[in-house]
């Protein structure tokens, strides 16, 4: 029987990362997230361009839900949310695509 997951505040959580969860035995330890650090490693995922960048992140989700780690390293934060507005470097970088 597949265990119920939850997604984030604005993601649904995708097959391929629900999979890996279970696999590894990490339920409990990504049920035990909020549910935006939940969204920011479903974000973080998503936001991959090739599959191979897509598989290493998920590899290193696990890994970073292995070691208690919250949220994923070295990422600005969804910028999909609706409850607050993007930072000025969100923005700038990620929406608007300009380089500073």
């Amino acid at each position: 029987m597949k265990p119920e997951m939850s997604g984030g505040l604005v993601h649904e959580l995708p097959g391929d990362l629900a999979k890996a969860l279970v696999e590894k035995e990490l339920v409990s330890s990504w049920e035990a997230l909020s549910a935006i650090g939940r969204n920011e490693f479903i974000c973080w995922i998503e936001d991959a361009k090739q599959q191979k960048t897509r598989i290493k992140r998920i590899v290193r989700a696990t890994e970073d839900l292995l070691e208690g780690k919250k949220r994923p390293c070295c990422w600005v934060g969804c910028i999909h949310r609706t409850d607050k507005q993007p930072g000025k470097w969100q923005q700038q970088v990620l929406i608007d695509k300009k380089k500073k």
